[in-house]
């Protein structure tokens, strides 16, 4: 009875809505223990706005809940249930290494995802096999959980909606994958894991119905204010239309690259989800490609809102039944939305771009001098990240791209752009400070912290989290996070970590 009483004493407060879904929604888990768990990182900050007592979950009993060996008081331990389109060639998924551990309640909205919600799914992810396994172990490694704290807590520091990590235990079991490698269970929160492979899975494989059920509660959890609309699911689109035309213009606007854009890892809240063969790109090139599978540039940075938008019309396609009985009329209406996402997504990217270079007002001539500044870099491989933080700071400008005619031309252009708004210049600079961060987690950085974890020194990683974690305020230590790595003649290539 003691023992209970500790596990409901760590603020677990679950609302469990999903259940309420018919059950071909999901499956119920029992748990696959671990054999020796012990508790890496601990997100603090995140625990507390969840309500979670942070010494609770230090102790043995909240390592054995983050590791899958012990149920939270009122968790609804269910696999999810999906399918997606992967690479362009749809398949049956599913939650094939991950339980949701439940949904936790909170009393008063908060934002930790990238928009204000009262409740968050709480999922381990690595913690064993499921009915959606597909024959896989159902495990998951070390350097790849990691890598996911590190880049999706960047990403929240960054601004742009993610779904969050909570912890990282160590499963103090093997995992054979090419190596044998350490294993690792992640605890991830999300504002929900609702995929756009959710609503392909009831289309494809349950009917109009479950679609229709589906449809309404993800209206409920994420866009309630369209409920009462006249075509509330016609409204639905347009809201997650909207809300990745946004997302994938915060990528391309910090140089992000999610290597892997199925319409498994596409949220309905818009929210970033799986950090496999992400990485951020360095030398600006619009073909940049990090991800090893992805041999074609499907998902390379220009075509990431290209990607977004055919994601985007797999979604739709499930809803057009309920946007109308006659299957003509739901299409052309559907299609009428789906055109808004490249007005919405430029929209969205030339505000950004604007105040990454101090413009406060709109001119007919800011996309040609952003696009010529863009070609430049392109031209002379100026690192994407430093180049805007020198324009910011006004630093480092007399080598590279920053000596020539060609650049001298453009700035002037630039600056007298400037002088024309009615705010100072100095003001231009305070709005570029909010707009460009100093630091990136640099693909060298991450992968330096993640060698020395599987040394078993984490301070590496606590380091560079902890350089992420402000990365619009400019510090002297960040200077040695902003440098590149050291030229190779291979290039950087990162894995889905399964």
């Amino acid at each position: 009875m003691e023992q209970g009483n500790q596990i409901n004493n760590m603020g677990w407060n679950f609302d469990n809505t999903y259940k309420e879904l018919p059950e071909s929604f999901y499956s119920d888990m029992n748990l696959n223990p671990v054999r020796n768990p012990e508790l890496v990182i601990l997100n603090k900050p995140l625990a507390k706005e969840l309500g979670l007592n942070v010494e609770g979950l230090e102790g043995k009993d909240g390592v054995e809940i983050l590791a899958g060996n012990k149920k939270a008081e009122g968790g609804a331990y269910i696999a999810q249930a999906y399918a997606g389109h992967q690479f362009g060639h749809f398949t049956m998924l599913g939650d094939g290494r991950a339980i949701l551990i439940g949904e936790q309640k909170i009393d008063t909205p908060i934002n930790i995802t990238g928009e204000d919600y009262k409740k968050f799914d709480i999922q381990l992810k690595g913690s064993g096999r499921t009915p959606y396994s597909r024959g896989g172990d159902g495990r998951a490694v070390l350097g790849p959980m990691l890598r996911e704290y590190i880049i999706s807590e960047a990403m929240y520091d960054l601004r742009i909606p993610t779904t969050r990590s909570l912890a990282v235990v160590k499963t103090g079991e093997r995992v054979y994958r090419e190596y044998v490698k350490e294993g690792a269970i992640l605890t991830r929160v999300a504002s929900s894991h609702l995929r756009f492979g959710t609503f392909e899975y009831a289309a494809n494989y349950l009917g109009k119905e479950e679609v229709k059920k589906l449809a309404d509660y993800a209206i409920d959890r994420h866009y309630p204010y369209v409920k009462n609309d006249e075509n509330k699911y016609l409204s639905l689109l347009k809201e997650v239309i909207k809300a990745h035309a946004k997302l994938v213009s915060k990528w391309l606007c910090v140089g992000f690259i999610h290597g892997v854009m199925n319409t498994d890892n596409m949220t309905i809240s818009g929210e970033t989800i799986d950090y496999g063969p992400c990485a951020f790109m360095d030398t600006y090139d619009p073909e940049t490609v990090f991800s090893s599978i992805d041999v074609h540039g499907r998902y390379a940075y220009k075509n990431q809102p290209n990607m977004a938008s055919w994601n985007i019309c797999r979604f739709a396609e499930t809803l057009l039944p309920l946007i109308n009985e006659d299957v003509d009329i739901a299409v052309d209406m559907a299609q009428k939305a789906i055109f808004e996402f490249s007005d919405l997504h430029f929209k969205y990217w030339i505000k950004q771009m604007r105040s990454k270079l101090g413009f406060f007002n709109e001119e007919p001539m800011d996309k040609a001098i952003i696009e010529d500044l863009l070609s430049m870099m392109e031209k002379y491989k100026e690192d994407y990240t430093n180049t805007f933080v020198s324009l910011t700071y006004r630093k480092n400008m007399n080598t590279g791209m920053f000596a020539t005619a060609e650049f001298t031309n453009w700035h002037k252009n630039y600056q007298e752009r400037l002088e024309r708004q009615e705010e100072s210049i100095e003001e231009a600079y305070e709005l570029m400070k909010k707009s460009n961060p100093v630091v990136i987690p640099r693909n060298h950085r991450v992968e330096e912290a993640l060698k020395a974890a599987d040394n078993g020194d984490f301070k590496v990683m606590e380091k560079l989290l902890s350089i992420l974690s402000n990365p619009y305020e400019y510090r002297k230590e960040m200077d040695e996070y902003t440098e590149l790595a050291e030229k190779s003649d291979l290039p950087y290539r990162t894995y889905c970590g399964t």
